[in-house]
């Protein structure tokens, strides 16, 4: 690891960014702000977010990657240079990349990901599907004969995989995340409050009372929006019960979506999974009472792994000590790429 090789999760609402030897050094939000006349980037990361919503006309505030995948390519370039240039102090010897991806990416939003990491400055890179990389980060041993099932809920994706001899034996990749769960939160809002609240107020609300399983005690929190009626500013008291209502919808898709990979997995596994039960990770596995709800339907023990948000960021990381098997072509990585 003589050029530091570095291990990015290029994520919808984050990008973790892990270096050999030092373990995740980077953690920001995936934005950029960039000034509408010169195309000259402003801001990148958390104080790029702190403007969404709140710029002049002049000045843009974007995210963009969206549900997973490279939706601006020129700014992704852009903003993967600037993160690699932060935790890179010398730049004599160009370093090799292993980028996270959604296990259902297309070949051309692969090469996507290739070039912008090729262009941002990398001397190679290399691709790892989420579930493989949150279930190395999660601690579990991928190499043995044995089925472990992984929910990673991120921020544009939800991966849902099978695993078993270092490879996916049965996945899909559903466009329900976090960012869905917003959507839920202002649509709810807006339907039964009559109130016009944004993204960030969402995620808030998400963050301290959202769950999709009953709490214990009833929680509350006060709010602050746009009222539709008049125009003015309200403010109003949202309850944890109407968060359960609001994210029905979201909650119960990834929950067909977990019911489809165990129908389609091979019995043997499935058996391995009901013993070694159900992991859970990302940042929407922290919405409260999710592997409550998991474990409800379908009587398996399902738990969230530590660091959640972390675990695909140091199971990126730990791959780059198999990168020379990579070269060699002898790591069984369900997909794996690599660009000279």
């Amino acid at each position: 690891m003589f050029s530091k090789d570095i291990g990015i999760d290029l994520g919808t609402a984050s990008i973790l960014v892990y270096v050999a030897g030092k373990g995740v050094v980077l953690r920001e939000p995936s934005v950029v702000a960039l000034h509408k006349d010169t195309g000259k980037l402003l801001k990148v990361g958390t104080e790029a977010q702190q403007m969404l919503g709140k710029t002049p006309g002049n000045i843009v505030a974007i995210r963009p990657l969206r549900e997973g995948v490279i939706s601006d390519y020129d700014m992704t370039e852009r903003m993967l240079k600037e993160f690699i240039r932060k935790v890179t102090s010398f730049r004599l010897f160009k370093p090799r990349i292993v980028i996270c991806v959604p296990s259902g990416i297309t070949e051309v939003e692969e090469r996507a990901v290739i070039d912008a990491g090729i262009q941002a400055g990398a001397r190679r890179v290399y691709l790892i599907e989420e579930p493989v990389a949150a279930a190395i980060g999660a601690g579990i041993d991928i190499t043995r004969p044995d089925g472990h099932m992984i929910v990673d809920i991120g921020g544009g994706t939800s991966d849902i995989a099978v695993i078993s001899l270092s490879g996916i034996v049965e996945s899909t990749s559903i466009k329900i995340a976090g960012d869905q769960f917003d959507e839920a939160i202002i649509k709810y809002i807006r339907r039964k409050h009559n109130v016009l609240i944004g993204e960030r107020t969402a995620e808030e609300l998400k963050m301290k009372i959202g769950c999709v399983f009953p709490r214990p005690e009833e929680q509350s929190i006060e709010i602050k929006g746009r009222c539709l009626m008049t125009g003015l500013p309200r403010v109003f008291t949202v309850t944890s019960s109407e968060m359960i209502e609001a994210f029905e919808e979201p909650a119960t898709r990834i929950l067909e979506a977990i019911h489809g990979v165990l129908e389609r997995t091979p019995p043997e596994l499935v058996a391995d999974i009901a013993t070694n039960g159900i992991v859970m990770t990302g940042g929407g596995s922290l919405l409260w009472g999710f592997d409550k709800l998991i474990e409800s339907h379908t009587g398996i023990e399902t738990y969230v792994a530590d660091d959640a948000i972390s675990c695909v960021a140091y199971g990126t990381g730990k791959s780059l000590e198999t990168i020379g098997d990579m070269q060699d072509g002898t790591i069984n990585l369900s997909r794996r790429k690599q660009m000279n």
